[in-house]
C-alpha cells in the first residue's frame, strides 16, 4: 500500500509498494498495429543506448480503450508500467525499427531511503 512511512527517529520517507522505481508510460500512435506495439515493448525490455534507454521489466500493459482490449490497426494509446532503475527517455519513433510510436512518461514512482 502506498503512503508515507515513518522511519528511525520519526523521519518520514516516500514509500510506493511498487519496487525501487516504477514508471507508467504511454505509447501513442494513430491506429497502432500489433507489430508496432510489439516492437516498442521489445525495445523496452531489451534497452538500447546505456544511460538513455536501459532495459526494463514490463509490469503491466493496458490499452487505453473502453473495453481494455488492444485492437490492431485501431487502438491509439497503450499504457505500460515498467520497472527498473535505468534511464527511460521519452521519444518519437520509439521501438525497434521504424514504429512511428511516441513514448511519453506519465508517472515516475521512486522509493527513497
Amino acid at each position: 500500500m502506498a503512503g508515507i512511512a515513518q522511519g528511525n527517529g520519526g523521519k518520514s520517507g516516500t514509500s510506493n509498494g511498487l519496487g525501487i522505481r516504477t514508471r507508467v508510460i504511454n505509447l501513442a500512435k494513430t491506429n497502432m498495429t500489433e507489430t508496432e506495439l510489439d516492437a516498442a515493448l521489445t525495445y523496452l525490455m531489451a534497452g538500447d543506448v546505456a544511460g538513455t534507454n536501459d532495459a526494463h521489466t514490463i509490469a503491466g500493459v493496458a490499452p487505453l480503450t473502453e473495453s481494455g482490449i488492444f485492437t490492431s490497426g485501431t487502438t491509439d494509446n497503450v499504457q505500460v508500467a515498467i520497472q527498473g532503475t535505468g534511464a527511460a527517455t521519452a521519444a518519437s519513433n520509439f521501438g525497434t525499427g521504424t514504429t512511428g510510436v511516441t513514448m511519453s512518461i506519465l508517472a515516475d514512482f521512486i522509493t527513497h531511503p
